[in-house]
């Protein structure tokens, strides 16, 4: 991640710096129900902020970088617009007030921002000491396509998730919600509110896709820096993403087969590199075509489907 420029490392942490703030310090100062008017301004500024991220890649270092890193963000938008149906499940499952899902939603993004750096760092060093992991990555991507496809219904059972088991056996938790805190004071002890559980919970999700949504980045590219910018500007966007989409994600009814298409793409790219070279910029075609057609497909009458 060092091969690039202090110019290119400069510019992405001052414009990740700078969204954060604007959203979390500024937009976000105090608790609030999110308006579709600002889901949809947020949701727009960051992807046009994402897609001039990638111009200056472009004019910076090439367009090879840029053509895998807007590759990347596809794979990554479209992979946490898939996800945003779990955390609509988790938040009915706790019954979490509108009025706290966006501070749930905001640690979710501080905690996803650690993990996958942490998890793109081992994914490049296991990519470059041993050359057969590539098949297992392409593999994961195949079988998570595949299920995928299968469908069926999407569980969340919180009772059986190991952060939350440990976070009940530390502190006791509390009946209802305490306004926006995690922890409580009572006397000489402390307790848990179920607002913790539910951070916990969402952080465990985004451990369990970014196993399949990062090996998906390294399909198209093997730059960390280019993987985990990708992957910052779409996780940036998911939170106003999710209060845009929330109650209309029934209508994308084949987004998630568009995914698994994406994912089958990528994975069997990953397994036969070795044989047959797929350019970054046919890539980023097969994939903008997949999304186009599944949103397009998904919003179509019924009677015309």
């Amino acid at each position: 991640m060092t091969t690039h420029s202090p110019a290119v490392w400069l510019t992405f942490v001052l414009t990740i710096a700078v969204l954060l703030t604007v959203d979390l310090a500024l937009l976000n100062r105090r608790p609030h129900q999110v308006a579709a008017r600002e889901a949809v301004a947020w949701s727009i500024t960051i992807v046009v902020v994402a897609m001039l991220f990638g111009g200056f890649l472009w004019w910076e270092v090439g367009h090879q970088t840029a053509l895998e890193y807007y590759a990347g963000y596809l794979i990554e938008l479209s992979l946490s617009v898939d996800n945003l149906f779990v955390f609509l499940l988790i938040f009915h499952y706790f019954d979490v007030p509108a009025l706290l899902q966006p501070r749930v939603l905001k640690w979710g993004i501080f905690g996803a921002m650690l993990m996958r750096g942490v998890m793109i760092v081992a994914g490049t060093l296991l990519l470059k000491r041993f050359d057969w992991i590539v098949y297992v990555f392409g593999g994961i991507l195949l079988l998570t396509g595949l299920r995928m496809f299968k469908g069926g219904e999407v569980r969340v059972e919180p009772q059986r998730n190991p952060l939350v088991r440990l976070a009940r056996r530390l502190f006791p938790v509390t009946d209802g919600y305490e306004g926006s805190h995690f922890l409580i004071r009572r006397g000489a002890t402390w307790l848990a509110t179920p607002l913790l559980l539910v951070v916990l919970v969402v952080e465990w999700s985004d451990l369990v896709f970014a196993i399949d949504s990062i090996p998906a980045v390294f399909a198209v590219t093997r730059d960390p820096f280019v993987v985990y910018s990708s992957n910052l500007f779409a996780i940036l966007g998911l939170r106003a993403l999710y209060f845009l989409l929330a109650g209309a994600m029934e209508r994308f009814e084949y987004l998630k087969p568009g995914v698994a298409l994406i994912l089958l793409f990528v994975g069997a790219k990953m397994v036969t590199a070795a044989w047959i070279e797929i350019s970054t910029a046919l890539s980023l075609g097969i994939i903008l075509l997949v999304l186009t057609g599944a949103v397009a497909l998904s919003l179509l009458p019924s009677r015309r489907r």
